[in-house]
């Protein structure tokens, strides 16, 4: 730590935030050194992205107090925040994306020749950041043309275009490779040097461990503790997280793989580059595993299944019955189900009602002639609700307010009302903590105990080997090899991944 890192660039106090029947926060007290990284910790719902939306302006708190930089402060909105010195990158990426990258970092505050916008001098600037930053993406790339990584990297480069003091990193690392991640941190470092404190929320532990200087631990919307990284270990902060041991990281698998459901032969992408000549069977009651790089296409199999990418050329073969998933319709008729990577752009409604999210994937059996049946559709959302175990005030309560893992439970539950015999899933425990992951993790084994089919794309490599019973690699669009769980290491993994 360095000398500067004794002062405080930042001191949250006694932060309460009520909502309607729920309190958010409870007298939560947060304090940051200058130019550290300073980690946020807690499961879902434990008030962490609350707390940062008081810091940003995004909500008001209903008492405490906030110093920045010495003076007290309250924001009345994000762009307040943003132009005092307070960045945020947000987990769910708020993009522009029919747009280039450079007006997505300076919207609203375009350099100007007279009455014109100096469009040279936005390249540059752009250029000039990505360049300290060492981020290697085209200033004038349409941003809907890159990957999520690179998404990641040009919401981080805007963050510091406002010359911040501190940047706000709300789970960045969720979407990135092993590689990538690295090179975040060399980004992070060199922002700690030129005194930029970090607030890092994520749930990945080891990443923690190794970025942080301090760790602030909340539950249940309540302060717990603030401590050195070095003091900690994984076990530690996952007590204090939970409140409780989690000596067992993933269930006790009780599913018993049986005769194949799904049989896929020489599946090639119409739109290429993509992937081609993937082959593999799933069984009755298995859980396989999608293992690669990013890259290696492994969405866009599960997305050609599902009928939203056209098929070249192979068959998909349902109990024996080769099907033809045109689109999502024809996919949902054959008993498919897709619960997608980026829940908030592609999985939910976020300001409509849990039940409006629960029933939308099957309206056409709640018609009752013209209108809806009210009944029908109370009680499936209280089956969701229950089934999942949804934490929620009411059927009637936006999605977009629950915590992470409530909204994917209401997602999971939603797809098992079509009855599906393969369910997709595609990254489900991504943005989750350590307690509704085991929770996420207890649904899949319990559902392929119940006959379902799942195929399960991680890029969590302990969570494909804690949770499946065998692993489809992906690399560069071809299928490198089918390992299976109990017998392959992560080595094994690796190098096939890496194959083409």
């Amino acid at each position: 730590m360095t000398e500067a890192s004794t002062t405080n660039v930042l001191e949250m106090m006694n932060v309460t935030k009520r909502f309607p029947g729920v309190i958010a926060l409870q007298n939560v007290s947060l304090k940051v050194k200058t130019g550290t990284v300073h980690a946020l910790m807690g499961e879902n719902g434990a008030g962490k992205s609350t707390l940062m939306k008081c810091l940003f302006g995004i909500y008001s708190m209903d008492e405490g107090k906030i110093l920045f930089d010495g003076k007290e402060v309250s924001f009345s909105n994000s762009k307040e925040a943003l132009e005092s010195g307070v960045s945020m990158v947000h987990q769910e990426l708020n993009q522009v994306r029919q747009r280039n990258v450079m007006d997505n970092i300076w919207l609203g505050r375009y350099p100007r020749k007279g009455i014109f916008i100096d469009e040279k001098k936005m390249y540059e600037d752009t250029s000039e950041i990505f360049k300290s930053l060492d981020i290697q993406i085209d200033p004038q790339s349409k941003v809907s043309s890159l990957s999520v990584s690179e998404m990641q990297m040009v919401e981080i480069a805007k963050a510091v275009s406002y010359d911040s003091k501190i940047i706000v990193m709300d789970e960045p690392t969720s979407s990135l490779t092993e590689k990538e991640v690295e090179h975040l941190f060399k980004i992070i470092r060199k922002l700690q040097s030129k005194n930029v404190a970090i607030i890092y929320i994520s749930h990945k532990m080891e990443e923690i461990l190794k970025i942080s200087d301090e760790v602030t631990i909340m539950r249940d919307g309540q302060y717990i503790a603030t401590k050195s990284a070095k003091e900690l270990t994984t076990d530690e902060i996952i007590k204090l997280m939970v409140g409780r041991d989690l000596s067992q990281r993933f269930p006790i698998k009780i599913n018993q793989p049986g005769e194949t459901i799904l049989k896929v032969s020489d599946l090639t992408a119409e739109t290429q580059p993509s992937f081609s000549n993937v082959n593999f069977e799933l069984r009755k009651g298995e859980i396989l595993g999608i293992a690669g790089l990013v890259g290696s296409k492994r969405t866009e199999v599960l997305e050609a299944l599902f009928g939203i990418r056209a098929i070249k050329s192979g068959t998909i073969e349902v109990n024996g019955k080769v099907v033809q998933n045109h689109s999502p319709q024809h996919a949902i008729k054959n008993g498919f189900a897709l619960v997608t990577e980026e829940r908030r752009s592609t999985g939910i409604y976020p300001d409509l009602s849990i039940s409006f999210n629960s029933i939308i994937a099957n309206l056409a059996q709640y018609r009752k002639g013209l209108f809806l049946s009210d009944s029908k559709v109370q009680d499936d959302t209280q089956w969701v609700i229950d089934s999942m175990k949804v934490k929620t005030p009411s059927q009637k309560t936006p999605i977009g307010s629950l915590s992470g893992g409530n909204q994917q439970k209401v997602i999971i539950g939603r797809w098992l009302l079509t009855k599906p015999d393969v369910l997709l899933l595609d990254e489900p425990t991504r943005g989750i903590d350590v307690g509704a992951k085991f929770e996420i993790y207890q649904l899949i084994n319990k559902l392929a105990a119940e006959g379902k089919g799942i195929i399960m794309i991680s890029s969590e490599m302990p969570e494909l080997l804690g949770t499946t019973d065998r692993i489809l690699v992906m690399s560069n669009g071809r299928a490198a090899g089918i390992v299976d769980t109990k017998t392959t290491s992560q080595e094994e993994i690796m190098r096939l991944a890496a194959l083409y």
